[in-house]
């Protein structure tokens, strides 16, 4: 009788060798269904800052609502604040720097939580849909993307390491608490 973890294969170490090519496991597919909902979710997001599409204010509208939560320079945070979630989401989407690209949409969502936070947990005023994301983020930061993604194809991030998850997490956090302390 094998136990349930005795079926899951793990990556091969990295070496200076090409290890032989390994089916995509149920984890590999797990991770692209997750970061396939969440990149994208998080791109539209953006390219509701930055665009003003698909029923967002675009740069200008975005940055009045800065302006309200008491951000200085409204307009550069909701630039910034687009590429972030646009770039993040696209590189969570593709598994590209997928450490950097979970920071990135965390470290957004955790200024959404804190701007949201009062409300409560659940909808419509609560902050469970942003927790979600965040947490997801930071899941995917500190697993890796799996083996079906673009960072298999790079020889550093080739084989995931959980510090580059930590580190990324940690960055994150701090540009996130950086960015909280810079409003009114």
């Amino acid at each position: 009788m094998t136990s349930p973890t005795s079926t899951l294969s793990r990556p091969a170490p990295a070496s200076g060798q090409d290890a032989p090519a390994v089916p995509a496991r149920a984890y590999d597919a797990g991770l692209l269904v997750l970061r396939l909902v969440l990149g994208p979710t998080m791109a539209v997001h953006g390219a509701q800052k930055l665009f003003g599409w698909f029923g967002g204010g675009g740069i200008e509208g975005t940055g009045m609502y800065f302006t309200s939560l008491g951000y200085p320079s409204p307009e550069a945070f909701a630039v910034v604040a687009g590429l972030t979630e646009t770039l993040g989401g696209l590189g969570l989407a593709l598994g590209l720097l997928t450490p950097l690209a979970a920071a990135a949409v965390a470290g957004t969502m955790v200024n959404a939580i804190v701007v949201k936070w009062g409300g409560g947990f659940f909808a419509p005023e609560g902050v469970e849909y942003e927790l979600l994301l965040t947490l997801a983020a930071v899941a995917l930061a500190l697993t890796g993307p799996g083996r079906i993604a673009v960072d298999r194809l790079l020889p550093r991030l080739r084989s995931h390491r959980l510090a580059y998850g930590v580190a990324a997490v940690v960055l994150g956090a701090v540009v996130a608490g950086v960015t909280l302390l810079l409003r009114h």
